[in-house]
């Protein structure tokens, strides 16, 4: 694992370069959206339109309406991966290890049963519509778990085409980001609590991005709950593309078999990342305590609160703007254009999909006594 995380930090050196101006870029939107949500006139207004869901919509247009240039592509990337973890590291100061473990359990519950959900409703939507079978399953295990990174690590499993991993995407992006702009609209319409809107964002939402900024649009409360619900979904990635590819096995029995058992050498390595690692530490940090040399024999030291305080502010600023970096990110990096390409068929199976996901998910959680 040390040397997992070594190799990662190795890589984070080699694409800085390279990111720098996309980087700027990023982070200029990030500016202007914050600065534009603050312009938003009235309580109501100010809370329903967050400034993730203005540094989405102003990324979505810069891309779309106006363009742009190949050399700032590495550095949206990097905001979407690198950026990203950064800041779901950092909401780890936000929560104890109780907060985690109490959440992390209701929601493996619900997060099974959601999985289950949807991906019989893939198949069933995929026959229905008669689209091919492998991207009916792509589709599924992308709005099950976590979006496109699902939908690639699942891909060689069941040897799907290069076009069905490219609609698949497209399908997860395109609802991923509805859900972005309409779920905390339904949250406050409903009056749903941060903690109720957090388990439905985290079990509901696809992505690992679009999650994030569900939750953030809601509140810093909500988006605590989901990041951790959605970390519990990531886990089980792994084990179920290994089932899957087993189920696939059976058409092509050698071949299938050496394949799953390769994504599931891979995956297992991924089962828990290391940005996962960073915030289970930071949790643990805030647990006990040890913030800013704060620990049992001297919390009582003048000015020992004070700047445990400070540094947690600092930390929380932080990832709220590498979040809000990591959304202007994904607007940036959304091309309207080729979604269109994409045909109506598989967006169908995914509004199905991602429909009755949000319908169950809820119910679950209202009335089945999970919150």
């Amino acid at each position: 694992m040390l040397k997992s995380i070594w190799n990662e930090w190795k890589k984070i050196g080699q694409e800085l370069g390279p990111a720098f101006a996309g980087l700027n870029l990023v982070a200029g939107v990030a500016i202007v959206a914050r600065f534009l949500q603050g312009l938003l006139p009235g309580p109501t207004l100010n809370r329903a339109i967050s400034e993730v869901l203005v540094a989405v919509v102003l990324g979505l247009y810069i891309r779309n309406a106006l363009g742009v240039s190949p050399r700032f592509e590495p550095g949206v990337q990097f905001s979407l991966q690198r950026i990203l973890r950064l800041g779901i590291i950092l909401l780890g100061l936000r929560l104890s290890l109780q907060d985690v473990a109490a959440t992390g359990v209701t929601a493996l519950v619900l997060v099974a049963v959601c999985i289950t959900i949807a991906l019989l409703m893939a198949y069933t939507a995929g026959r229905l519509f008669k689209i091919p079978a492998r991207l009916a399953a792509l589709i599924g295990v992308g709005t099950a778990i976590c979006g496109n990174s699902a939908i690639v690590a699942t891909a060689p499993v069941i040897e799907a085409q290069e076009d069905d991993v490219s609609f698949a995407v497209a399908t997860i992006t395109l609802f991923g980001l509805i859900a972005v702009i309409f779920y905390p609209i339904v949250g406050h319409v409903a009056g749903l609590s941060d903690r109720v809107f957090g388990l439905w964002a985290g079990t509901a939402v696809n992505d690992t991005s679009q999650v994030v900024a569900t939750g953030a649009a809601y509140s810093p409360a909500a988006l605590d709950v989901a990041t951790v619900v959605k970390l519990t979904r990531n886990t089980l990635m792994a084990p179920l593309i290994v089932l899957i590819g087993l189920v696939y096995s059976r058409a092509s029995q050698r071949k299938l078999a050496g394949k799953a058992a390769e994504a599931a050498h891979l995956t297992l390595g991924k089962l828990v990342p290391w940005f996962v690692l960073g915030f289970l530490a930071l949790s643990l940090v805030r647990t006990g305590g040890v913030v800013a040399g704060i620990l049992p024999q001297n919390v009582d030291k003048p000015g020992a609160l004070q700047s445990a305080g400070a540094v947690l502010k600092f930390a929380d600023e932080m990832a709220k703007f590498c979040i809000l970096m990591a959304l202007a990110g994904v607007g940036l990096g959304t091309n309207i254009q080729s979604m269109r390409k994409t045909g109506f068929k598989p967006f169908i199976v995914g509004l199905c999909v991602a429909s009755i996901l949000a319908v169950v998910s809820l119910s679950l959680i209202l009335f089945a006594g999970l919150v």
